[in-house]
C-alpha cells in the first residue's frame, strides 16, 4: 500500500513539474506580428470632465505586424454620439501584455489621445485593455476609468 502512495505522489509531482515547465513556453507566444489582424472592440466607462460622464464605444481596427493601428468607432459621451477615425501604435510583450497610444479624429481633426495597457489571452485572439490616460487635443488631461474588451476577427496583415 505504501509503495502505491509513493508512486502516486511521484506521478503527481512529475505532472505538476511538466505543467510548470510548459507555462513559460506558452507565455512567450505574443508579439506585434502574432497579434496582427482585424479586431472588433467595445469599451465602457467614465470620463471625469470634471463631473462624471458615461462613455462607450464600439469599433473595428486593423493592427499590422509592426503594431500600427487604424480603424473607426462609434463613440458616445453622455449621450452625444460621433463616428470617429482612430490611429496609433501598439507594443506587445512576449508575456502577452502590452501598451498602446491611440489618437481619435473627427473629420480629420484630432480630438483626443489615449494610452492603454493590455493583456491578451485565448491564443492571442482576445484582449482586455484599460485606459491609463486621456488627453484632449488642447493638452487637457482628463481622469478616466474605461475598460476595453476586444476580439480578433481575422488574423494577419
Amino acid at each position: 500500500m505504501s509503495q502505491n502512495v509513493v508512486r502516486l505522489q511521484f506521478v503527481l509531482a512529475v505532472v505538476c513539474a511538466l505543467t510548470l515547465i510548459s507555462l513559460p513556453a506558452q507565455a512567450g507566444q505574443c508579439s506585434r506580428a502574432s497579434l496582427a489582424g482585424s479586431w472588433d472592440y467595445t469599451y465602457t466607462g467614465t470620463v471625469f470632465a470634471p463631473d462624471p460622464l458615461p462613455a462607450a464605444a464600439v469599433g473595428h481596427l486593423h493592427q499590422d505586424a509592426q503594431g500600427n493601428i487604424t480603424g473607426t468607432q462609434t463613440h458616445t459621451l453622455a449621450g452625444q454620439t460621433e463616428v470617429e477615425d482612430i490611429s496609433g501604435t501598439a507594443t506587445v510583450n512576449s508575456n502577452c501584455t502590452g501598451s498602446g497610444t491611440i489618437s481619435v479624429y473627427l473629420n480629420g481633426v484630432l480630438l483626443r489621445t489615449a494610452t492603454l495597457n493590455s493583456a491578451y489571452d485565448s491564443n492571442g485572439n482576445h484582449g482586455r485593455l484599460i485606459f491609463t490616460s486621456l488627453t484632449l487635443a488642447d493638452g487637457t488631461v482628463l481622469p478616466v476609468v474605461i475598460t476595453v474588451d476586444t476580439s480578433r476577427v481575422f488574423t494577419g496583415n
